[in-house]
């Protein structure tokens, strides 16, 4: 056997190979139909009525047009200059000061109570849901499902499907009424069903947590979730700011792969706004940084061809409410805005 027919003959063993254990894979992999008998028989052994799950799980479909949102998602096609104006425009941010002023009373109560500026509750609310207006109308079992077995995450959605359950077995809603977005996020605060059993809030006593229609549960519910992960009451979000033309941007956090990978990174690149002087960087308007003793990490959410920031441990808070450096972003500059109104930062 020549070295040449050799090559040919290990290389075309190596592709049968591949080829075998890729068809191997996909033959193991069960048909959606059968992923949700599975899902049926794991939450019957969680101890789930048969009758509640066949209510919440038969005749489901799989969702091409969810998978192709969740794939298309904004974060993934957009930079953050154009991602922010669409996000966070003058309806938007009229709608805002509009919201604030007539629930004034209601959000400094739960401001309050819970440590939380209203302008961030707001700022949240109007970017998760246009204040309410818009909060899906999937199925949120079909749409928890399909992500599911679309298997990409199916770390975070499989869960949700039994949080789901728990909410109908609570008789917080019904199969039926448990409507949410494309991704499964329910209500005025989009919250996955796992946030909604751990954050939600029954505000007014009326026995029951909705986040669908009452003003007072969503905004303690979403105060509540600030709180939970540790807002800074007497903090903001970050600030942005301009690198000097040689800087290591090695010295900023990446996006990490998980929240707890984020969050290793996050502390180990924090420094003092004194620090952050010191190698060069200013406010966006040029001039210099607080002389604060506060403690903050570098955020380049387009990497070294966009923006840059300086996140505060409340931006770190919002991260776990949706780690996407272009929604936290947004969430922060909307609450600036609802702040100084007249003081219009630049889009």
């Amino acid at each position: 056997m020549n070295k040449r027919f050799s090559a040919f003959f290990l290389s075309s063993v190596i592709w049968l190979s591949v080829l075998l254990s890729s068809n191997a894979q996909a033959a193991e992999k069960p048909s959606f139909e059968q992923y949700i008998e599975l899902i049926k028989t794991e939450a019957i052994d969680k101890g789930y009525d048969k009758s509640l799950v066949d209510e919440a799980l038969n005749g489901l479909t799989y969702r091409h047009k969810v998978v192709k949102k969740d794939k298309t998602q904004p974060e993934f096609i957009q930079t953050l200059d154009t991602y922010l104006p669409k996000r966070v425009n003058d309806w938007v941010v009229k709608k805002a000061l509009k919201q604030l002023n007539d629930n004034e009373a209601l959000l400094t109560t739960i401001g309050n109570d819970f440590g939380v500026q209203p302008r961030f509750i707001v700022a949240l609310w109007g970017l998760e849901s246009a204040f309410g207006k818009y909060t899906g109308s999937h199925s949120v079992f079909a749409a928890l499902t399909t992500l599911a077995y679309e298997g990409r995450r199916e770390s975070l959605y499989r869960p949700q499907i039994f949080a789901a359950l728990e909410i109908i077995k609570r008789g917080e809603n019904t199969v039926a009424g448990l409507k949410g977005s494309w991704a499964g996020a329910m209500g005025q605060t989009q919250f996955l069903p796992t946030s909604y059993l751990n954050y939600a809030v029954d505000y007014d006593g009326d026995g029951k947590k909705d986040i669908w229609n009452n003003k007072a549960d969503v905004f303690a519910s979403i105060a509540n979730y600030l709180k939970s992960e540790g807002w800074d009451n007497d903090g903001t979000w970050g600030r942005q700011v301009k690198l000097p033309k040689t800087f290591d941007i090695n010295l900023s956090v990446g996006k990490g792969r998980s929240l707890a990978q984020w969050l290793k990174k996050y502390r180990a690149g924090e420094k003092s706004l004194a620090d952050w002087r010191q190698l060069g960087l200013l406010r966006f308007d040029g001039t210099s940084l607080p002389s604060k003793n506060i403690k903050a990490a570098l955020i380049l959410p387009d990497d070294a061809k966009g923006r840059a920031y300086l996140a505060y441990n409340n931006y770190k808070t919002l991260m776990h409410w949706n780690r996407s450096y272009y929604f936290v972003t947004s969430v922060g500059y909307l609450a600036d805005l609802i702040k100084y109104p007249p003081a219009r930062l630049k889009l």
